[in-house]
């Protein structure tokens, strides 16, 4: 993973767990590729900027996946998962990937 930002796992994985499964109609398979895409930018954001900033910006993660329910009954599914993505693509990027 050294090559790919985390922002874009972060956000990748969002909006690809949303797309699984609406797509195959599957929700379960879905929350697995949340996880996993989770879980690869948590690793990422640790090696990169520590603990701290590891479980704050997966707290976002999960935070972001839950609030874009919400948010989804008043933009429609999909803004609401752009948007989402977009803000934990943005968190990402300030706290660990603008970092050189």
């Amino acid at each position: 993973m050294a090559g790919i930002p985390t922002a874009i796992v972060a956000a990748g994985g969002i909006v690809g767990g949303y797309g699984v499964a609406r797509w195959t109609k599957k929700r379960p398979l879905g929350g697995v590729a949340l996880a996993a895409a989770g879980a690869v930018a948590a690793r990422g954001w640790q090696q990169k900027a520590g603990n701290a900033t590891a479980a704050a910006l997966s707290g976002a993660y999960v935070a972001a996946f839950a609030g874009s329910h919400p948010l989804a009954k008043k933009v429609g599914a999909w803004p609401s998962v752009f948007a989402v993505a977009g803000g934990v693509a943005l968190a990402s990027w300030l706290a660990v990937d603008r970092r050189k």
